[in-house]
């Protein structure tokens, strides 16, 4: 199994910018791909973005393109969220997620961390 631990959310007004962490632990060898999602309150899971574990090749939700950024340090086993130009409709509770299976099956997340945008 592989285990992940999230870091790096708080408070930030719009426009400004946050970076989240997402360290993995365990069978880190197996993973395929990390994840980021975000759910708000009264809202279902939204997925935000994913990078390649390998490689590295990202893809992004349109909501979300060209303002967040996900990068990876295979030698830390972490993966970053950059989130610039944040807007009020961003707060919600971020969470990092592991492929293994390749097929966009996340089996392991972490806790959440929160990030509040004030207008």
């Amino acid at each position: 199994q592989v285990q992940l631990v999230e870091s790096g959310g708080g408070l930030v007004q719009a426009g400004g910018s946050l970076r989240l962490s997402c360290a993995a632990s365990g069978r880190t060898f197996s993973i395929y791909a990390m994840g980021w999602f975000r759910q708000a309150p009264g809202k279902e899971r939204e997925f935000v973005g994913r990078i390649r574990w390998s490689g590295g090749r990202t893809y992004y939700a349109d909501s979300v393109k060209g303002r967040f950024l996900i990068s990876r340090d295979n030698a830390k086993n972490t993966v970053y969220l950059q989130m610039n130009s944040l807007k009020p409709e961003d707060t919600a509770v971020y969470y990092c997620a592991a492929d293994l299976t390749g097929i966009g099956q996340y089996t392991s997340w972490g806790q959440g961390t929160q990030v509040t945008v004030s207008s």
